[in-house]
């Protein structure tokens, strides 16, 4: 299936490309890698913590336009997509797809040399399992979610890498935390647009395996995060602020899963749910950079 593309100007194709990178998507990954950045120990130099932040945004963008060219066609078939500038015909596919291997080419030897190794690994694997096996795999398993959660909690630990060098136990916890949050997150998620990722053909988890597994599922990974994320204390990265705020959001979080179980069919628990944790993440990260600054 194909989309007959409008012709349009320099400015116009400019600004289809920024849509293309899922602004609000990037904004909110260079945000949990300022705080991995921020918890770290503070060995880094100034130029060395401003190409990892640019050489992140660069990763994340060539990320997401090589997501949306992959899934241009899926794209048409969902409300909330069919106005991406791929499937909406604002945008040629093939500057779309030079544009993402671009950008990877460009970011990933950028974090290499101007950062450290070990962070420019960490952005290939993030790269590599977004575009190349989370996005085909969507359409053949809900375990996919899995898979894209690896790449979704890495910027934390590549964060933490910039400023040391150095894979270790802090880090790797903040990488979990990330990790499990995504999980309850993206499966309320899937619960109140199950229709238009089954129309899509995108194998998620309440449509292959029932509302009720997804459901324990939810509540299974919020049991897990609280756990996680008081296990930042005693790494060093937290004090008896963040102890306190991570234990009331991490029973909140739980709880507003929980309820889940006793609720009735349909989209308000996972609505319920999603805004809890878009409101937990934040507030997380927060009281743990301010902790730490302390």
């Amino acid at each position: 299936m194909t989309t007959a593309v409008v012709s349009q100007g320099f400015l116009p194709t400019v600004r289809e490309l920024v849509a293309l990178t899922k602004p609000r998507v990037t904004w909110l990954v260079l945000a949990t890698t300022a705080c991995g950045m921020a918890v770290a120990p503070q060995t880094a130099s100034l130029t060395t913590r401003a190409a990892a932040m640019l050489a992140t945004l660069l990763v994340v963008a060539s990320a997401n336009s090589l997501n949306c060219w992959l899934e241009r066609d899926l794209d048409r078939l969902m409300t909330r997509t069919r106005n991406r500038p791929l499937p909406a015909g604002r945008l040629n596919p093939r500057i779309a797809l030079f544009f993402g291997l671009a950008l990877g080419a460009i970011s990933v030897p950028l974090m290499t040399f101007l950062v450290n190794p070990v962070t420019g690994l960490l952005a290939a694997v993030a790269l590599v399992s977004y575009v190349w096996i989370y996005t085909p795999m969507k359409q053949h398993t809900p375990a996919a979610l899995l898979v894209g959660a690896i790449p979704g909690a890495m910027p934390p630990l590549m964060g933490w890498t910039a400023m040391t060098g150095a894979l270790d136990v802090p880090g790797l916890l903040l990488f979990s935390v990330l990790f499990l949050w995504q999980l309850p997150h993206f499966i309320a998620i899937s619960v109140f647009r199950q229709h238009e990722y089954t129309a899509a053909g995108l194998k998620v988890l309440p449509a292959v395996r029932g509302e009720p597994t997804a459901r324990r599922h939810a509540v299974m990974y919020a049991a897990a995060l609280l756990p996680v994320t008081l296990l930042l204390v005693p790494a060093g990265l937290g004090g008896r602020v963040y102890f306190v705020v991570a234990l009331v959001l991490g029973l909140v979080f739980f709880a507003s899963a929980l309820r889940s179980l006793a609720a009735e069919g349909g989209e308000r628990w996972a609505r319920r749910l999603f805004v809890t944790s878009l409101f937990y993440l934040p507030l997380l990260m927060a009281a743990l950079v301010i902790d730490a600054g302390r």
